[in-house]
């Protein structure tokens, strides 16, 4: 049990530490934060909150894998290659893909509450 409450507290932090030191996440979770206060005030059902949640959160899991393939590509390779370059590229390509997929929920969820 001891192992499983460690993985935890290890995952908690490595969330923490990134939301202290990488400026995307802080702007990510902002934006979330953002939508949860509008999804109150207009008054979401279950199904969209489960849809937003989804969304938020998949949007700031990308922000965190990506932030961790950026941390091992540097070590990896603190010089400039072009290998390398392409890694960081894709991951943050991943998190662009999964960003414009919440934000077609986004307006397939709020458009409604604003023009109904």
């Amino acid at each position: 049990m001891s192992n499983l409450l460690n993985s935890f507290a290890f995952a908690f932090k490595g969330v923490v530490q990134t939301i202290r030191d990488e400026r995307s996440v802080k702007l990510q979770l902002l934006a979330a934060i953002g939508v949860a206060v509008f999804g109150a005030v207009v008054g979401l059902s279950a199904v969209e909150w489960a849809l937003v949640a989804l969304c938020c959160g998949s949007v700031l899991g990308a922000e965190l894998l990506n932030t961790a393939i950026e941390h091992v590509v540097d070590l990896a390779s603190p010089e400039w290659k072009e290998l390398a370059g392409r890694a960081k590229d894709a991951a943050a390509g991943g998190v662009l893909v999964v960003s414009l997929a919440a934000a077609i929920v986004g307006l397939v969820v709020f458009i409604p509450k604003l023009v109904g």
